[in-house]
């Protein structure tokens, strides 16, 4: 009996191990470990601990509040809301289904592997399903021979491809030139990557045919480029005499830029690249691998931004480069350049791997299990049948239709999905490739098991579960503030005016500046238009013959507002630098019209902004003890001394 009752009190200690309340509300309990969660999402270095987090205790309390609130009155079933909760989910929950260390190993290899830029040369023997079995095996004996005597290093490639087609079938060759992680399949680019400079691969075999790759050299990652170009693109028929006027055009453009003819004006006037004349000639950013390696050594021959390279012919015509930036590959592991690549890899091939082993490791989690009462020769015998079906029209009830075929812990399968799969399968000629039922059934198997899991994300995935909550709590926070304080402080045109008349103190402007601010598409763009503004030219006049790649606006703001550089004083006329914006290439700047000084009073409409947030504050300071009264808070004051520790 004694045993009996300390078990009793064992288990009844055991929750609150793992669950220690914080502080309630209304007599809904928070724990310990929710609160951290959020808190160390904001957390920043703190001099003194405890009031930080009584500081934040408060903050998610009054948060609690707020939801508790909007759940009172069911905004968690307004269909906007739901809709916004479900697109969410179909944004993120993809994330979620992938064996994370495995992703982290491709991670970092595709890391390492953008580090380094590798020219290859390709080689490439033609097979196909209609081929002799003497044709097949002289493709891989060429191959094998290619193999063989690229070993030794440099020898006269098309030599080697002419010999190899006399001898056995034709064999083609080309310089794919320098390639970095994603420029090539990932097959591929584990073959190449595994090579040292000189060394050949083994024939690879692609479904169309044998491959040879050989790594002529390395180098360091170049990084990303933004070039503007200007494209004199050869006339039909390619007429020697037209080509050479052409040449001489081309000439004339460069003397013209020599001379200072302004980019971006040229390009416009002359360019025959119709997707980037008028934005100035400025090319989307790319990087290795983008283009040819003879367009690709004329970029790099340009050192500097802003130099303009000599005109040089590709296939397309003559190219005239202009410079405007070059960006490193991070050689350290940045977060932001590993989240770039983590979502490069969710769209590639090379996440099929991941995808293989992640439903081997969930298998277990969804309960699955195969009904062997329904054979797979059952199965296998209607498939066909089932493709042929009219697509408008459902599965007929074959023998196996209604039958569970697979059950999981909280739903099954019948025939009919399975039959359905297949037709749905065979039908899209762009995922069909001749499978047989036993592929399909794994396939069917794999996918069946995927879809489970994601609808159940929640149950698995407790990190899943917290970015759903945060979504939803964060949606309904933002409708209960606009019910509740933003759109009422907005509203309310009496409360904002007595509110300015009553403190009109607290809204003075301090030393100010009438501005014109300027954002451009791109550096080239910011250039012209400051060009033009130095001239005189109305600033809506330059913004409307812009062509929407220049936005501008007038205001006036406090000094302290306004984005000047280190140690340029603010003065009437002067015009700031340009600012780059790293994420986009936008250009920002702004001109100074005239200056204000300190402490003039601010009118209503110019201070309405900050009369509005002061009467929300109000508004909503009043709420939340409403809020408090109806859900008294309640601090667990030992539990919150822990946190200290």
């Amino acid at each position: 009996m004694k045993r009996i009752f300390l078990l009793f009190i064992y288990l009844s200690f055991v929750p609150a191990l793992y669950a220690q309340t914080l502080f309630t509300y209304g007599g809904i309990p928070v724990d310990k470990e929710e609160f951290l969660r959020a808190y160390n999402k904001n957390k920043v270095t703190v001099a003194d601990k405890e009031k930080s987090l009584r500081e934040y205790l408060d903050l998610y309390t009054r948060f609690k509040l707020k939801v508790k609130a909007a759940t009172d009155i069911r905004m968690d079933t307004l269909q906007q809301l739901l809709y916004d909760l479900q697109n969410f989910r179909s944004q993120v929950d993809e994330s979620y289904m992938n064996n994370e260390k495995a992703m982290n190993q491709l991670v970092n290899e595709t890391f390492e592997r953008s580090g380094k830029d590798i020219h290859v040369l390709h080689f490439y023997a033609g097979i196909d399903a209609k081929m002799a079995p003497a044709d097949t095996a002289k493709a891989y004996l060429a191959m094998k021979e290619l193999q063989d005597k690229l070993k030794p290093g440099s020898v006269n490639y098309e030599e080697l491809v002419k010999d190899l087609s006399k001898k056995y079938l034709p064999v083609r060759q080309s310089d794919i030139g320098f390639i970095t992680a994603f420029s090539l399949p990932y097959a591929y680019e584990n073959i190449i990557y595994g090579l040292k400079a000189g060394e050949a691969s083994a024939p690879y075999r692609s479904k169309n045919g044998l491959h040879v790759f050989k790594v002529l050299e390395e180098r360091k990652s170049m990084g990303k480029w933004r070039i503007a170009q200007i494209l004199l693109a050869y006339p039909p028929g390619d007429q020697s005499e037209q080509v050479t006027a052409l040449q001489h055009k081309a000439d004339s453009v460069y003397a013209a830029l020599k001379r200072g003819e302004d980019f971006m004006n040229l390009a416009k006037r002359v360019s025959d690249d119709k997707l980037t004349y008028m934005s100035g000639g400025e090319m989307p950013e790319f990087g290795t691998g983008k283009f040819e390696l003879s367009f690709e050594k004329e970029v790099l021959k340009l050192t500097r931004d802003g130099e303009v390279g000599k005109p040089f012919a590709s296939a397309f015509g003559f190219h005239i480069l202009k410079r405007l930036s070059q960006t490193n590959t991070p050689v350290v592991k940045d977060a932001n350049y590993l989240y770039e690549l983590k979502q490069k890899i969710q769209q590639d091939s090379r996440i099929a791997g991941i995808k293989e082993k992640f439903v081997t490791e969930i298998i277990p989690k969804t309960g699955y299990k195969k009904i062997t009462r329904v054979s797979n020769a059952e199965l296998y015998r209607f498939a066909d049948s089932a493709v042929v079906t009219d697509a408008d029209l459902p599965v007929k009830k074959y023998p196996v239709s209604d039958k569970v075929i697979i059950s999981f812990t909280k739903s099954n399968l019948k025939g009919s999905d399975w039959l359905n799969f297949v037709r749905e399968y065979k039908n899209n000629p762009s995922v069909y490739k001749g499978e047989d039922n036993a592929a399909l059934m794994a396939k069917f198997i794999s996918t069946s098991v995927l879809d489970y899991y994601k609808k159940h994300l929640e149950e698995y995935d407790a990190e899943f579960r917290y970015q759903m909550d945060e979504f939803k709590e964060g949606n309904l926070l933002f409708e209960i503030m606009e019910k509740r304080v933003w759109g009422s402080a907005s509203n309310d045109s009496a409360g904002l005016q007595k509110q300015y008349n009553e403190h009109k103190n607290n809204y003075l402007w301090g030393p100010s500046a009438s501005v014109l601010l300027f954002n451009c598409s791109s550096s080239a763009i910011s250039s012209q238009c400051i060009t033009e503004i130095k001239t005189g030219k109305p600033w809506k006049k330059i913004v409307a013959e812009g062509n929407n790649n220049i936005q501008a606006d007038s205001g006036r703001y406090e000094i302290s507002q306004l984005p000047l550089p280190a140690g340029i004083k603010a003065e009437a006329g002067i015009i700031t630098e340009p600012l780059i914006n790293s994420v986009d290439g936008t250009v920002s700047f702004i001109k100074i019209l005239s200056l204000y000084e300190n402490g003039l009073q601010r009118s209503f409409e110019d201070a309405r902004g900050l009369v509005i947030n002061d009467y929300q504050n109000i508004l909503e300071e009043k709420w939340i003890e409403e809020l408090k009264k109806k859900y008294p808070v309640k601090v667990n004051e030992s539990v919150f001394i822990s946190l200290l520790k």
